[in-house]
């Protein structure tokens, strides 16, 4: 029998058929359930079908009566699986058969004759859930027809709220809501949902929700799920999150939504009776440990999915074939625009955006959006515009030293070093920001972010003690310094004030570190704030009496604490979607309120929050943008005039990193309140060139017909070659941030099909997929040291140089790939790569423009 990768579509499609418990011969589990057509013989068929006349073959697959369930057409790997799709539909109906699966042991279409059109799948579904499926008859038009209100979800939490006094006294009412917990739907929520409606009805069965960090997606997805649920259309959700800390929040939020109605369960906490929940609630992190969701779901098991967060859900391909592998409807939730990462330097291989950039991307495809346009959005400007959130007022902080990181050039410094000849000599080491806290290490720099921090931050507008603050941090060790700085600068600054309470460090390792964050949003993280114990107006004025968390990871999704008014980044952020889960922390609208009695009367203070303080160290905003404008700029001296106050430090050996111990000064201050129309990261846009291309009915009218040539010459003549146009394709390819030559044609592609022009480096990223796919590296433990290997290999021809002809000293100052990355490759790999890349990759598809 040929192995794995030489195996023909009949071993294949057996093997996928015994996975799913189907049984060629009678056994212990009970009778044969597959039979193959009459007078045909298991050991007739040949190993690709090659021995049936047209290359294909029928069985049926047996309910437990022994009747006909499914038509399997099995089929040539040469054959297209949907060729003789017809054929198979007159053959089930002849054998009374309600599903059929066609395949040709590569690709798999899973069809319900009752309903729909062939669906793609990757495995085959077990008899005990086709049993189940097989009650599931959906009706879209239900779903499509069915009348909604704002009251959607608390007509499930209190079905009869209306007919209550107090809530039907306006004056009572909004109390009546509160204490009752009633959750109804906001005005975009509510249109969410029914762009769910409207997308069923034009066929779909993907839809992606865009909506701000803070709007209510849970609470949205809850509402569509009911929809579901309620018209028939799905027996069971599924609903995936990415974070352990989600998955509880998730069943909490689906049980106050829709506990009454529903039974929502953690996947992992009732593996044995998961099936009598209505909501299924895991991180995809459990289903794919081993396949686990192959081993223990069928593709029919849920009619919903749900995904939180999606571009993280599915960003590595075993993700993306977990959401793949179930039928029926698929929702994805995200707070990251597409638009996010439009402006990146895909020459830089430093940058860690493009591969999220390319999650994303795929993101909108999966969930039917491939456009870049999802089936609802709803964005930070249009939370502040509706006065429901509120935007940053972003403070650019960037000091000499974070600015050289931060720098094309980097940080340089000369290190002694001995060399092979066991000679001292000097070397140049080059350092980025991505090594900051890590290889390079700067005392200094740390104690100036925390008293630029500290010195500039909102105060709390009722006592005017420094606002509850986060502050972001490179690693656990980092956050203790940075923890420690900030209580001696406290210390001194408010003297008598605190003791060492003042920030307190909140990461994994910490003891009751999630209590901490519990105690931090409920305002008495390590008690009650003193601050104002001397004013006999305010000494009951209930605020934490901790007032800054340093943190790593924890603390920015799946937690609120609507009255921050300060965030300090003093770490890069090369992640979007965690930019925008951290900034979300401070968009929370709030009302500082303080009660307290004059005479007897009990007078209220309320002030409301009109904005938070971001302080961006590492140009942030910069990074995901071309250009950020601020509107206050202020150059100062060195804000720490020694470091007497400081830690003592010694410089460190050259393995592990490099130690700044010089005077480091704010080079830039620069302060600007975002108004309503957001960052430009916020704002979605269509381009000037795509607006007018969309608009074109000649160039419509040409695509529309498939007349792709003539779509191109259309384009090229009323737009490319006008003199006076601004649009050319050297403009466009830099636009895009292509970093090869591009065609008018891909253009074209990308507008009207959503299929992304492929940058060099995703071409090579492409070619390592492939390289994967032939090359055996099962005993390979560290596969992205290969990634990274063999992408410097293609893309720089110094490395190139360096690696062919052995020079390997010179990768101590090589940029794209240095010394530590070279020992990181398998020592097999170090040869195989280059030959392999030399061998079978044409180069020149790589040039740049």
């Amino acid at each position: 029998m040929p192995n794995d990768l030489e195996a023909k579509s009949r071993v294949k499609i057996n093997k996928l058929l015994e996975e799913a418990g189907w049984r060629f011969f009678d056994g212990e589990e009970g009778k044969a359930n597959i039979h193959l057509e009459s007078h045909i013989k298991f050991d007739d068929l040949g190993e690709d079908f090659e021995k049936i006349k047209g290359g294909f073959i029928d069985f049926l697959l047996l309910d437990d009566n022994q009747n006909p369930l499914v038509v399997l057409e099995a089929k040539s790997e040469k054959i297209e699986p949907l060729f003789a799709k017809e054929q198979a539909r007159r053959y089930a109906i002849a054998q009374k058969a309600q599903y059929i699966i066609l395949s040709n042991g590569n690709i798999h279409y899973f069809w319900n004759l009752e309903q729909g059109n062939p669906e793609r799948i990757s495995a085959f579904p077990r008899l005990e859930s086709l049993k189940k499926y097989k009650e599931y008859n959906p009706e879209p038009d239900k779903l499509i027809n069915y009348p909604l209100t704002d009251g959607f979800i608390a007509e499930t939490q209190l079905y009869n709220y209306q007919d209550f006094p107090e809530y039907q006294n306006e004056d009572t009412r909004a109390d009546f809501i509160k204490n009752k917990s009633i959750r109804f739907l906001r005005y975009y929520q509510l249109n969410a949902v029914k762009s769910i409606q409207e997308s069923v009805k034009e066929g779909n069965k993907r839809f992606l929700l865009e909506m701000a960090t803070g709007t209510g997606k849970t609470l949205t997805s809850a509402a569509i799920v009911k929809l579901f649920h309620k018209t028939g259309n799905s027996r069971r959700t599924l609903f995936l999150v990415d974070r352990l800390e989600l998955e509880e929040q998730a069943r909490k939020d689906f049980k106050n939504y829709l506990g009454n109605d529903y039974i929502t369960v953690v996947y992992k906490e009732n593996k044995n009776d998961w099936k009598k929940a209505d909501v299924v609630v895991t991180t995809i992190q459990s289903l794919l440990i081993n396949d686990k969701y192959k081993k223990y779901f069928s593709p029919t098991d849920f009619d919903l999915v749900v995904g939180d967060e999606i571009h993280r859900l599915i960003g590595g391909g075993n993700s993306r074939a977990l959401l793949e592998y179930f039928l029926g409807y698929k929702l994805g939730l995200t707070a990251t625009p597409k638009d996010y990462l439009k402006n990146i330097d895909t020459e830089n291989f430093d940058d860690p955006r493009e591969m999220e950039r390319r999650m994303l991307l795929d993101s909108y495809t999966t969930f039917g959006c491939p456009s870049g346009t999802p089936t609802f959005r709803y964005t930070l400007v249009d939370g502040a515009r509706d006065k429901i959130l509120v935007q940053p007022t972003v403070i650019d902080a960037r000091t000499e030293v974070t600015t050289k990181l931060l720098s094309q050039e980097g940080y340089s410094v000369l290190v002694n070093a001995i060399n092979e000849n066991g000679e001292e000599v000097s070397e140049e080491f080059i350092y980025k920001q991505s090594q900051f806290e890590k290889k390079f290490f700067s005392d200094e720099t740390n104690a100036l972010f925390v008293k630029t921090f500290l010195d500039n931050g909102l105060t709390d507008p009722i006592t005017g003690e420094f606002g509850k603050a986060l502050i972001f941090a490179v690693s656990q060790k980092h956050a203790g310094k940075l923890t420690q700085l900030l209580n001696e600068y406290a210390d001194k600054k408010w003297a008598k004030k605190y003791r060492s309470d003042f920030a307190v460090q909140v990461t994994s390792s910490v003891m009751d570190s999630q209590q901490m964050t519990v105690d931090y949003s409920n305002d008495k993280l390590l008690g009650f704030s003193q601050w104002a114990s001397d004013n006999d107006v305010l000494i009951d004025y209930k605020t934490s009496r901790t007032r800054v968390c340093v943190t790593v990871g924890m603390m920015t999704t799946g937690w609120d604490c609507p009255n921050i008014l300060n965030l300090g980044l003093m770490r890069p952020i090369y992640s979007p979607s965690e930019f925008i889960q951290i900034k979300g922390r401070g968009t929370r609208i709030y009302n500082f309120e303080h009660k307290y009695k004059d005479g007897n009367e009990v007078e209220v203070i309320t002030i409301k929050k009109e904005t938070f303080k971001l302080f961006d160290f590492f140009a942030i905003c910069e990074y995901f943008e071309e250009k950020f404008d601020y509107d206050q700029v202020l150059k100062l001296a060195s804000l720490i005039p020694s470091s007497s106050a400081m830690p003592e430090t010694t410089t460190k050996p050259k393995k592990d990193g490099y130690n700044f111990e010089d005077e480091d000064a704010i080079l830039t201050f620069q302060e600007n309140k975002i108004g309503f129309e957001g960052m430009k990261v916020d704002r979605m846009l269509f381009q000037q060139f795509e607006e007018n291309i969309k608009n074109d009915q000649d160039i419509i009218d040409a695509i529309g017909i498939g007349n792709m040539d003539s779509a191109t010459a259309l384009t090229i003549e009323k737009y490319i070659n006008q003199a006076d146009n601004e649009f050319t394709l050297e403009k466009l390819r830099k636009a895009l941030k292509i970093d090869r030559k591009i065609s008018v044609r891909e253009i074209l592609d990308l507008i009207f099909n959503g299929n992304e022009i492929k940058s060099k480096d995703v071409l090579i990223r492409d070619e390592f997929d492939k390289f994967l796919s032939t090359i055996d590296v099962s005993d390979i433990l560290d596969i992205e040291a290969l990634r990274y290997f063999f992408i410097a290999y293609i893309s720089d021809p110094t490395v190139r140089s360096i690696i062919d002809n052995h020079d390997y000293p010179a990768l101590n100052y090589n940029p794209t790939l240095n010394k530590e990355d070279f020992i990181r490759v398998d020592a097999r790999m170090r040869d195989v790569i280059p030959t392999y890349i030399k061998t079978y990759i044409r180069m020149d598809k790589f040039i740049a423009a």
